[in-house]
């Protein structure tokens, strides 16, 4: 019976069997980039900004940093739960306007 071979004898790799692969970290990468000249235009991999996130963003309370489920609509303030409504209700418009230019917010409504 003849035997048949499935592998192409041209496609077989002749490299030597010496070393492995170095995998590089995002440090490495960036660090290498940085010391090579490169054209002005040229696309690196520290000048690469990936699109926004389809996802929500997650907001936070801004009294105690927990995820936030609820929104005061007289302050705009996140709040986690009704205890944090109480104490953001109470706070005083001065407080109100310092916590919403923490969290970058732009307008205040009052």
């Amino acid at each position: 019976p003849e035997l048949k071979v499935f592998k192409k004898c041209s496609l077989q790799s002749n490299q030597g069997g010496g070393k492995k692969r170095m995998w590089k970290s995002l440090k490495q990468i960036l660090a290498t980039e940085r010391t090579l000249p490169w054209d002005q235009n040229a696309i690196i991999y520290s000048s690469i900004n990936p699109p926004p996130s389809f996802r929500p963003a997650k907001k936070y309370s801004d009294i105690s940093g927990l995820i936030a489920h609820y929104s005061d609509p007289h302050s705009k303030l996140y709040y986690h739960n009704a205890e944090e409504f109480a104490t953001v209700r109470s706070l005083p418009m001065d407080l109100t306007a310092g916590y919403l230019s923490l969290r970058g917010a732009s307008s205040i409504v009052g």
